[in-house]
């Protein structure tokens, strides 16, 4: 999806910061990040799905996430259906990929190629961009 395509889910500023959290609205609308150890998924062991904060979109099982020591939640794999794009992050002196939901454009985190198998992928994600759903 390119900059210039219209979202799913079109919110104003003002109707994202009644919808989200201030974590939330940091994260998700404003590419902020949670300091590492701190997020309320980065160590969860549950069964289940995780979706955007944003719009809701399941983008992550756990049976994807691993321990990467990070701080962070990481999963090897994205649910299958385009749910997640990608576009180069050139912050904080950096060059990145950056993680965004495709439906809302929410910054969920970034992807990088140190991995487990069967990907190779880490997609490190802030808890703060995350709604869990138990199976």
């Amino acid at each position: 999806m390119s900059d210039d395509e219209p979202r799913e889910i079109q919110l104003t500023e003002a109707q994202w910061r009644e919808k989200l959290d201030a974590m939330q609205f940091h994260v998700l609308r404003q590419a902020g990040t949670e300091r590492p150890f701190t997020g309320r998924f980065w160590n969860e062991k549950r069964a289940g799905t995780y979706h955007c904060a944003g719009c809701d979109t399941p983008l992550f099982k756990s049976d994807q996430k691993y321990e990467s020591g990070c701080g962070w939640p990481s999963f090897f794999d994205e649910l299958p259906g385009d749910r997640v794009e990608t576009r180069v992050d050139r912050s904080h002196g950096m060059i990145r990929t950056e993680i965004l939901c495709r439906r809302c454009g929410g910054h969920l985190g970034h992807v990088f190629p140190d991995g487990p198998p069967p990907t190779g992928t880490r997609y490190c994600v802030n808890s703060a961009s995350l709604r869990f759903e138990t199976d």
